[in-house]
């Protein structure tokens, strides 16, 4: 089977290339593209709301990723803040340690007592030159992790902006998605309202049947009213009576009060 269709397919491409010869390949992009479109516009706008909703749904681990490597470096970044605090205060006593031995030396004494015990100028000399040495690594060092943490702080940060704008992302995404569903919804009402109907379809058929019925009742209507022009009887007078304009004072007048009609009569 699997060799069929490699051997159709083998045959579709010879065929297209003999057709349209270099072109071929640009026909067969165009159509491809116009497939992909064709198969996307037929998908239901609702099911493609609602991927949208479990795409956005789908962020949330990656949010709960990137939170938990901001958390994770701000506790890092919180130890090497001690870590410098630390350094720091073991620097500014180094350094005080070393101001005194310096001190010390230049008032040009030979010999110093410390703790109880007594030194020589070179056994002091000696003593703060290593100290020296030991103090401007630290003060290297210190300087180092004061680096490192400006640039971690730097970081961090930059991870801070970039989860709040993933968050502000995805709440607008949300309320895109809803605007969506309002005008998916404003659209399938403006259709139910419409005069355009299938005649096959429940709605049509409902209307179908109250335009009858109301055309039943207008025809009822009319022959009840034309009973009051039409009768069985052969008319034996015509024209208008002599006296028809007694007739229609005397029908006029008679709910009149008395004082109108002598009014008139006036």
């Amino acid at each position: 089977m699997v060799k069929k269709v490699v051997f159709a397919g083998g045959g579709i491409m010879i065929v297209g290339l003999l057709c349209f010869g270099h072109e071929a390949f640009s026909y067969m992009r165009t159509s491809a593209g116009c497939l992909k479109d064709s198969v996307r516009n037929s998908v239901p706008v609702e099911f493609q709301i609602e991927r949208a909703r479990s795409m956005i749904k789908d962020l949330k681990p990656e949010v709960r990723r990137n939170m938990h490597i901001i958390a994770k470096e701000e506790a890092e970044l919180e130890r090497l803040g001690q870590r410098i605090v630390a350094a720091e205060e073991r620097s500014k006593s180094d350094r005080e340690k070393l101001t005194r031995l310096k001190d010390d030396v230049s008032t040009g004494k030979s010999v110093f007592m410390y703790a109880g015990r007594s030194y020589s100028i070179e056994q002091v000399k000696a003593d703060m030159s290593n100290r020296f040495k030991r103090f401007k690594t630290s003060e290297a060092t210190l300087e180092s992790l004061r680096k490192i943490h400006r640039a971690r702080e730097n970081s961090l940060n930059a991870a801070r902006q970039k989860l709040e704008g993933m968050l502000a992302a995805k709440r607008q995404l949300l309320v895109e998605v809803e605007n969506l569903e309002a005008q998916r919804q404003m659209v399938a009402a403006a259709q139910t309202t419409s005069n355009y109907h299938f005649d096959d379809s429940k709605l049509g058929r409902v209307k179908e049947l109250i335009s009858d019925l109301q055309i039943r009742l207008d025809t009822e209507k009319k022959l009840v009213e034309a009973e009051d022009y039409f009768h069985d009887e052969i008319p034996l007078e015509d024209g208008t009576p002599d006296d028809i304009l007694e007739q229609v004072t005397s029908y006029l007048e008679k709910d009149l009060p008395k004082t109108e009609a002598l009014a008139d009569s006036k």
